[in-house]
């Protein structure tokens, strides 16, 4: 069953019984785009997962104040890839959406991820470049520097992806062991291999290795709503090539079989990654 949720949401579409989705939300500083965001997302979610990357903002009284359901996660090292380790452990639905929150990834697109699953996808690959798809934030060098990766990558790993770099993918939860992703250990300051910007490379790299039915989803990319990106062209755009090279050689992506027909994984928590229940949940505790 759907969590319930105090924020309205523009979303009429009802998600298929078999499918809870689980969306994760990494944060650093996006007290602003929060409530843009969150307006956004389609009413009967199992779950929104914020993962905070010590944020010196309001970002998570922010959150806890849109849906009174939200859990919140704090990373225990830095980085995007960190964060979205963190989350995807502490997830609970059978299918993970992995959602930007400065309002550049559009939230009303999580049903036709989702459909694309029900369909038989093991992973669903957003892309800017496909018919249907497109950006109002991506520059020439970007997209040019994009398209070499895209190639390079569909070579080394025998892909057909359109848009290597873009974030915004969805999978069911079986999927997750081929990631190995280490969310595991006490907090600190240490970032690990995968823990930045490098996450989304890993993550399309593993599928594909893995042999995960892939398909990719239309996707259009807003600007951002409030704050700067940390993005930088050719910093990241070297790590990302850094990454396919890594990736094509240290053996990760490991095969997973999928479930048999309604069975559901049980919570994937892992006992170093701190989850705080939502405000719904504790209110529920106090009066057991």
């Amino acid at each position: 069953m759907a969590r319930r949720s105090n924020t309205p949401a523009r979303s009429a579409f009802t998600f298929p019984d078999t499918s809870r989705v689980s969306v994760i939300v990494p944060t650093f500083n996006e007290a602003k785009n929060l409530p843009h965001v969150f307006a956004l997302l389609p009413a009967d979610l199992h779950e929104v997962v914020v993962v905070d990357g010590r944020s010196v903002d309001d970002t998570i009284a922010v959150a806890q104040s849109l849906r009174d359901d939200v859990v919140i996660v704090r990373q225990n090292r830095r980085g995007k890839g960190n964060a979205m380790a963190c989350g995807f452990a502490a997830a609970t639905g059978d299918i993970i959406v992995m959602l930007d929150a400065d309002g550049s990834a559009d939230p009303r697109e999580i049903p036709d991820y989702v459909a694309a699953l029900e369909a038989g996808a093991d992973f669903a690959k957003g892309s800017r470049f496909t018919n249907g798809g497109g950006s109002a934030d991506i520059t020439r060098v970007r997209a040019w520097g994009n398209g070499w990766l895209n190639r390079i990558a569909n070579t080394l790993f025998g892909t057909r992806y359109s848009d290597l770099c873009y974030g915004y993918n969805a999978f069911w939860a079986h999927c997750l062991p081929a990631l190995e992703l280490d969310a595991s250990g006490p907090a600190d300051d240490r970032k690990l291999w995968g823990d930045g910007f490098e996450i989304e490379t890993l993550i399309n790299t593993r599928v594909a290795k893995a042999g995960l039915h892939i398909v990719e989803v239309p996707s259009y990319e807003h600007e951002r709503i409030h704050g700067t990106s940390n993005l930088n062209t050719w910093r990241d755009g070297l790590r990302v090539l850094r990454a396919l090279v890594v990736e094509r050689f240290n053996g990760k992506g490991k095969n997973v079989t999928s479930p048999a027909p309604g069975h559901r994984l049980p919570p994937s928590i892992l006992p170093n990654t701190v989850r705080q229940e939502s405000t719904a949940d504790q209110d529920q505790l106090a009066t057991a």
